[in-house]
């Protein structure tokens, strides 16, 4: 006798479910909750964007799964400005997809993975990429940045810049990473989707974070390489769930086939929104540190930019409110006695720890809930992160100012009462 449905598919409890009883402790503040738990935006999504998405509001007709022309060459303009050059359609295909997690979840299974498999995931892991590999049985295996280590595998998942560390893999980290792909004939799947969010003066000074696909880091050659990106965080748009892969053409035309079977397809008023953040965005991976290190432009004719639609990139304008933001968020943390890590140097976050007391992750959650702040423990990003705290910069700016009011008030006595 076959055995009742629904069937276990052996995945865990959803991480963020067990942070229910931190909340309500949290909304119970008088001045209400700072939930920094999640990296969900809050400011506007951009007005190029909404108007795009308003005109393509007539769709009778159904989509492709390999999207329109006008998203095609909005992603090769935004290629070239992230230096990774001019893409052969008969090597490299585009895609769009259903936001980036989707397809951290689905590819292992796109690419006929099973059981027999094995992958590998960073050891400090936004917590999908460990799904994708429960949802086929698969052997997953977490690892350091360095191959040299590294046991044989069919995929490897980078993620860079990191959730939730805010690391960036080097120009030369990625280049040993191909070297070691072509040496086991394995797939390397990048997930850029913090590409936009540099912070690290040096980064910036050396053209923000380099890509898989730049052309200096594989030499022009994509076979087994993909990149995800999404505009979810860079334009506000998590609730378009716009995103795309791109990379190796046979690999991609597989999925795509997949997806055409299972009308894995995004719609056309998101295709035409997603083109215009993308083409927009062109100027803020040519120019990474504006809006961070310089001043905001006023005027695109000042660079001659006939590719943006209109003014500054709305990129730039996100970059230097995120930016202004996170210094803040730091400066408060530090005051209670809490530290980002030295790596963090892009991205969406703070990756913050107590250095003296040796607090765990679940204490500090607690302990911040009692002040109405809620952040993710470490451990949700595995069981080696027990000592860290993830803060999303990703609340407005009443709010972020409102959180750090809060510590200032407890400053060092913080971390004393949770040593007693």
């Amino acid at each position: 006798m076959r055995s009742p449905l629904p069937r276990s598919l052996n995945l865990p409890v959803f991480p963020w479910d067990t942070l229910l009883k931190a909340k309500n402790v949290a909304n119970q503040h008088p001045d209400g909750i700072v939930d920094l738990s999640i990296g969900t935006p809050v400011d506007a999504t951009p007005e190029v964007v909404q108007e795009a998405l308003k005109e393509a509001s007539d769709a009778p007709g159904y989509p492709t799964a390999l999207g329109s022309e006008e998203f095609q060459i909005a992603v090769e303009a935004w290629c070239q400005a992230r230096g990774m050059g001019y893409f052969d359609p008969d090597r490299v295909r585009v895609m769009p997809t259903v936001g980036s997690k989707e397809m951290v979840a689905w590819l292992p299974f796109m690419l006929g993975m099973g059981a027999e498999d094995r992958i590998l995931i960073p050891r400090c892991a936004y917590p999908t990429y460990e799904i994708g590999a429960r949802l086929i049985g698969a052997e997953v295996i977490p690892v350091d940045h360095d191959p040299s280590s590294w046991p044989d595998a069919s995929l490897v998942w980078l993620n860079s810049p990191a959730n939730p560390d805010g690391s960036v893999l080097s120009m030369s980290q990625l280049r040993a990473v191909v070297e070691w792909a072509r040496e086991h004939n394995a797939v390397v799947a990048s997930d850029e989707c913090y590409a936009a969010l540099v912070w690290d003066r040096d980064l910036i000074d050396a053209g923000g974070c380099p890509s898989l696909l730049s052309y200096d880091v594989c030499d022009g050659d994509y076979r087994n390489l993909l990149v995800l990106y999404s505009v979810s965080k860079q334009s506000n748009m998590a609730g378009y769930r716009a995103g795309l892969m791109l990379g190796d053409r046979h690999l991609i035309d597989a999925v795509l086939e997949v997806r055409k079977h299972t009308g894995m397809i995004q719609c056309t008023p998101t295709l035409a929104a997603m083109s215009a953040a993308l083409r927009n965005s062109v100027g803020a991976f040519e120019w990474p540190g504006e809006g961070v290190t310089t001043p905001i432009p006023q005027f695109e004719c000042d660079r001659g930019h006939s590719n943006r639609i209109h003014g500054v990139s709305h990129v730039v304008e996100q970059r230097a409110l995120y930016a202004a933001r996170r210094e803040k968020l730091l400066q408060a943390f530090e005051a209670i006695g809490l530290v980002n890590h030295p790596e963090s140097r892009a991205g969406l976050y703070l990756w913050l720890s107590d250095t003296d007391s040796k607090a765990s992750d679940w204490e500090l959650v607690d302990a911040l809930s009692k002040l109405g702040i809620l952040v993710a423990p470490g451990s949700f990003y595995g069981p080696d992160h027990n000592r860290f705290i993830r803060v999303s910069l990703s609340a407005t700016d009443e709010r972020v100012n409102s959180a750090c009011e809060r510590m200032y008030e407890v400053d060092s006595s913080f971390l004393k009462q949770l040593s007693r």
